[in-house]
């Protein structure tokens, strides 16, 4: 798949007004995104690891864009029909309220202010983010109490920088934070020692661990100092659109639910073991008409990406080199918080 990239090295500066769709007054995102043939999804400003980083040949991978892979052919039947933007944590609420981007799928953390305050709407949460304290081996702490007076690096503009001051305060702990804008200029300061700790989304920190030259040097404590929903966004009142979304994050939910995989769907397709499977793969009428899409939006999608377990497995799970495990991102029948929707 061939996304629009734009160059790494200006897209922390990117003119994001360049590639605003002009939205007809009365319009809904749906119909413009339909009628412009393309949809315009979040990238990452460098390389969110594991979620949103560009491999060696150019091409956008990771556990966020397969999810906008997921909605652009849901919509325009094909991910080649997907435009991903590079912004940074701080430009997504900008880009989207101006409508510069359809939607954030960056691992946007659901807080109140954000959902009454910004004009964004939230879907159900696609993953469900835990934050950690990563410090250096040499240091020997055993939970984040033993670096009080320590420096922390952070990502600014995240929900990180909130998160760990809350359980600061609450714990009493003093500490001094050093905020970076950049992944990969936060990691460097990490691995040069600037700071004693990092403080993260448990993926970004295993993530920073593995990428280290020896990874044997940090170690990730096990105090958590949160949880946190992970919602795809867009803005205030686009509710068909929101509708797509949230049906497309419970059709790869229950495509693994019921076993169903990229490798198989054709023939469950040709031979569907249920009526609910029917109505999914679109053999039964009216799963796509409900949400203004063709009826096989979601086999398309199954075909396009897998499931939602394959997903996770080659991004950020044990297929790829990361090896995150599923945890809390595992199903409702696996010890998990993740389930999908009654298809009626």
């Amino acid at each position: 798949m061939k996304n629009i990239l734009t160059s790494l090295a200006v897209a922390g500066t990117i003119a994001l007004g360049s590639v605003t769709a002009v939205q007809a007054e009365g319009q809904g995102l749906l119909d413009t995104i339909i009628e412009r043939d393309s949809l315009l999804c979040t990238g990452h400003n460098g390389s969110y690891l594991g979620f949103a980083e560009v491999d060696g040949e150019g091409e956008w991978q990771g556990f966020d864009i397969e999810f906008c892979k997921a909605l652009a052919t849901a919509i325009l039947g094909s991910p080649d029909k997907l435009q991903i933007i590079p912004v940074s944590w701080a430009q997504r609420f900008p880009a989207i309220q101006s409508g510069d981007i359809d939607v954030i799928i960056k691992v946007t953390g659901w807080t109140m202010t954000r959902d009454t305050e910004l004009g964004l709407q939230y879907s159900r949460p696609y993953f469900i983010g835990p934050f950690y304290v990563m410090s250096k081996t040499e240091l020997g702490a055993e939970g984040i109490a033993d670096l009080e007076g320590g420096v922390f690096c952070v990502n600014a503009g995240t929900t990180v920088e909130r998160v760990l001051t809350d359980y600061m305060e609450t714990n009493g702990i003093e500490y001094e934070s050093l905020a970076f804008e950049k992944g990969e200029e936060l990691r460097a300061a990490f691995y040069a020692g600037r700071c004693d700790a990092i403080a993260g989304f448990g993926p970004f920190l295993s993530a920073t661990r593995v990428n280290a030259e020896n990874p044997d040097d940090f170690e990730i404590l096990g105090d958590v100092l949160a949880l946190e929903p992970e919602g795809i966004v867009t803005r205030q009142g686009e509710d068909d659109f929101m509708d797509v979304i949230n049906w497309m994050v419970s059709a790869l939910m229950m495509a693994e639910e019921n076993g169903i995989t990229q490798a198989n769907v054709d023939e469950m397709k040709a031979n569907p073991p249920s009526a609910s499977i029917e109505r999914l793969l679109g053999v039964t009428p009216g799963v796509g008409t409900r949400l203004g899409l063709h009826d096989d939006w979601a086999y398309n999608v199954i075909k396009t990406v897998g499931n939602y377990g394959e997903i996770y497995d080659r991004t950020i799970g044990e297929g790829s080199r990361y090896k995150l495990p599923r945890g809390l991102n595992n199903l409702w029948n696996n010890g998990g918080l993740h389930y999908p929707l009654v298809l009626d």
